[in-house]
């Protein structure tokens, strides 16, 4: 899994290197999501290269529709989940994009939002066990790597609000999760992507292109 991620996080992985073999060690022979070549692909890019982080939980425990960044879902998949069908619905409302044409995040990656879950792989046969496997001391640093770099965390209800306590007040972007079971409740006219802009430009920061296809 370490050939894929970029050199700028090879300090991070030395440093938990025995979390993350244990880690290997255990999901080797188990059905899991996303696929391995997928697995760290958030940290394929550098840390320079993020400006913004979004942090989600572990991912969708359907085949086939994770692709290694929280809250996406491969170009194929419809329909899509129903939180990222409210996270869509919130981004045409605040940034005035058309609605995007599949749920796939990669574009906000490749322009500098990191997309983590707290958890990086989901065994298909026991959806909970990698919710205590070792990921979370891993993602933790790094987004404590990524608060210490100048991100902006966007954070959606309060698994991730607990997780983003490396970020300063002003370096946050909070409100519920965009489930159906909360997104009413605070989530639909949050306008995470403007603010988020807003915050990286006050301090200097170029703005996120959220735009997607």
């Amino acid at each position: 899994m370490l050939a894929q991620i970029d050199d700028s996080w090879r300090p991070l992985f030395a440093e938990y290197h025995s979390e993350l073999a244990q880690i290997q060690q255990i999901i080797a022979a188990q059905r899991i999501t996303p696929a391995h070549e997928k697995v760290l692909r958030v940290f394929s890019y550098s840390i320079a290269h993020y400006r913004a982080v979004i942090v989600g939980q572990d991912p969708y425990p359907t085949p086939g529709y994770a692709n290694g960044f929280a809250f996406s879902v491969n170009p194929e998949i419809n329909p899509i989940p129903a939180a990222l069908k409210n996270i869509f619905t919130e981004y045409v409302y605040d940034t005035g994009f058309s609605y995007p044409i599949n749920g796939d995040l990669s574009n906000w990656a490749s322009n500098g939002v990191a997309l983590l879950n707290s958890s990086l792989t989901l065994n298909l046969d026991n959806k909970s066990e990698h919710l205590k496997i070792g990921w979370q001391r891993i993602t933790a640093a790094a987004l404590d790597v990524l608060g210490k770099s100048g991100c902006v965390a966007i954070l959606w209800g309060s698994h991730a609000q607990k997780l983003g306590t490396a970020f300063a007040p002003t370096r946050k972007v909070e409100s519920v999760h965009p489930s159906p079971l909360s997104a009413y409740r605070g989530f639909f006219g949050s306008k995470p992507f403007t603010k988020c802009n807003e915050l990286l430009i006050a301090s200097g920061q170029d703005p996120i292109n959220w735009q997607l296809p």
